[in-house]
């Protein structure tokens, strides 16, 4: 069976998408739409400027949304009446906690499945790290610790080359990278307690934050720290493929994740380190992990398995996030 799949969006990032599809076997990207209809037909498939039309025409059994927030809430309303079997949609999901919750109600009330496209947790690096931790390599996990450092913020002209309106963005580090990042730190030690965020504006071109911290507090004793800065960089000949280097720390040994990609295992008290992931030469962006999330979403319709980040389980990250900026204007931890 061939899942037919529509997208929506053909600017920077949905090309990835696009890439992925065409590689699945069990899937075929039959259309996408844009308001640039040339952006649309770089893409191979039969291009539209309209949503409705697209969809009316073509009867996808998957809608993918690659598009900015604004557009969110216009297109899940769209798709919905065209009853896809699924929807998928890139984050950061919506514009508003309050906004979400209503397009989250929508998609339940109408029994079709909301996945929000939250990539990063399908980065193979996190899987490996996951993995060692479920097998209990490193015993209890005490610390996880994850320092951004994309390099791509200073001066006037950051951003501009990629996606301009980084710029204009009222909130940047954490509504547009750091919730990656809440997602990675729940997908890893589960959902925390409490959250403390510390945040700065350092380029004065921007409007938003690009630098600052967050820590999340668990039941377990156990803290995550997000120490990003995108005006600093890290070792890395393409600083993108993990956007910085990680570490979680148990009571046995210690996971670490370098710039490349790669995974090691420290035992307590030791000081060689186990490879468990070599670095290699991925495909599609962050170790193909928008390929792996649309296998996923091919794997939970063929065979029934579920999904992952369905909207009403999302909700939780950006509850978190919107608790982040929150705590920093107030300058206190808030308990979730």
């Amino acid at each position: 069976m061939t899942l037919h799949v529509a997208c929506l969006g053909a600017g920077y990032f949905a090309r990835f998408h696009h890439d992925a599809w065409q590689r699945i076997d069990q899937a075929e990207l039959r259309a996408v739409c844009d308001t640039d209809l040339s952006k649309a037909q770089a893409s191979g498939a039969t291009a539209y400027d309209d949503l409705a039309s697209m969809l009316d025409e073509t009867r996808p059994d998957i809608v993918d949304i690659a598009t900015p927030p604004p557009t969110h809430a216009d297109a899940i309303r769209t798709a919905l009446a065209y009853t896809p079997r699924v929807i998928i949609c890139q984050k950061p999901f919506a514009t508003s906690l309050e906004e979400a919750r209503v397009l989250t109600e929508l998609a339940h009330d109408a029994q079709i499945p909301l996945v929000i496209h939250e990539n990063f947790r399908f980065q193979p690096w996190y899987r490996v790290m996951k993995t060692a931790i479920q097998d209990g390599q490193i015993g209890d996990v005490l610390q996880t610790t994850f320092r951004l450092r994309t390099g791509d913020g200073q001066g006037p002209d950051a951003y501009l080359d990629r996606q301009p309106y980084f710029q204009t963005m009222p909130r940047l580090l954490i509504h547009e990278t750091g919730v990656h990042f809440v997602d990675v730190f729940r997908f890893l030690m589960g959902a925390p307690k409490a959250v403390y965020g510390d945040l700065r504006r350092m380029n004065p071109v921007i409007s938003g934050e690009d630098a600052g911290y967050f820590l999340l507090s668990f039941e377990s004793g156990a803290r995550a720290l997000f120490d990003g800065n995108r005006l600093l960089d890290h070792a890395a000949e393409n600083r993108r493929t993990t956007l910085g280097e990680a570490l979680i720390e148990g009571t046995t040994g210690t996971l670490s994740l370098d710039g490349r990609g790669a995974v090691h295992l420290r035992r307590f008290g030791k000081q060689e380190q186990q490879v468990l992931l070599s670095p290699q030469e991925w495909p599609g962006f962050g170790g193909d992990c928008v390929h792996a999330l649309c296998a996923h979403i091919v794997e939970g319709l063929t065979s029934g398995t579920g999904f992952e980040n369905e909207a009403y389980d999302y909700l939780g990250v950006i509850e978190i996030t919107e608790a982040i900026y929150r705590s920093d204007k107030e300058g206190r931890r808030i308990e979730l």
